[in-house]
């Protein structure tokens, strides 16, 4: 018997043919305690490592503002089945130089619809369904996520509206300032003239 053909791992159905780039939806098992849930992380694909059994791949998200990476073992026996939710178009492999980037400068260029379709329709061939209550616990946890974000980033635009408004009082406050020293200056000069006028 070949030791390679009992290292050699057995490639995962619920796993597609992703690429750095892509934005994916992974569903990994974690345990707390004696419980064992499906915990949701999605995020766009920063690295993708090839190595037989030790290979990975690198999420990262960003939640605050701050970017969070999680690492993957692509042939771990917890890791239930990655989504692609978006493909993205890149030229490299390795997408490091989204660390340095926010807001609309850290997206990545959408990818083909047909490759999207492809790697939908190996998911859809794989036939095979996650532990009953697995689906609904991570669109939960993930649903929660999003309100989260969503409630942070409302107050984050009142903060900026806030802001702006601020900045506009100031403004015309210094607007009025400048307007009122002309009118200042005349008024002196013309007392002053006036002063002058019984001397003559």
């Amino acid at each position: 018997m070949d030791l390679r053909s009992i290292v050699q791992p057995k490639k995962n159905p619920k796993i597609p043919d992703f690429r750095p780039g892509d934005t994916v939806r992974v569903l990994a098992r974690v345990v707390e305690g004696e419980r064992e849930r499906v915990q949701a992380f999605e995020g766009v694909v920063i690295r993708k490592r090839r190595g037989g059994i030790n290979s990975n791949f690198t999420v990262r998200r960003v939640t605050y503002g701050i970017g969070v990476e999680r690492t993957f073992l692509l042939h771990s026996p917890r890791l239930e089945s990655v989504g692609v939710v978006r493909v993205g178009r890149v030229r490299r492999a390795k997408l490091y130089y989204l660390r340095k980037r926010v807001g609309r400068k850290a997206r990545v260029r959408a990818g083909s619809r047909d490759r999207f379709e492809e790697l939908t329709r190996q998911l859809a061939e794989a036939g095979e369904e996650l532990p009953e209550g697995a689906e609904e616990e991570a669109a939960a946890e993930e649903a929660e996520a999003e309100g989260v974000e969503e409630e942070a980033e409302a107050e984050a635009e009142a903060e900026d509206v806030k802001e702006a408004e601020e900045a506009a009082e100031a403004k015309e406050e210094e607007e009025e300032e400048a307007a009122e020293e002309p009118a200042a200056e005349e008024a002196e000069e013309a007392e002053t003239e006036e002063e002058k006028a019984p001397e003559e």
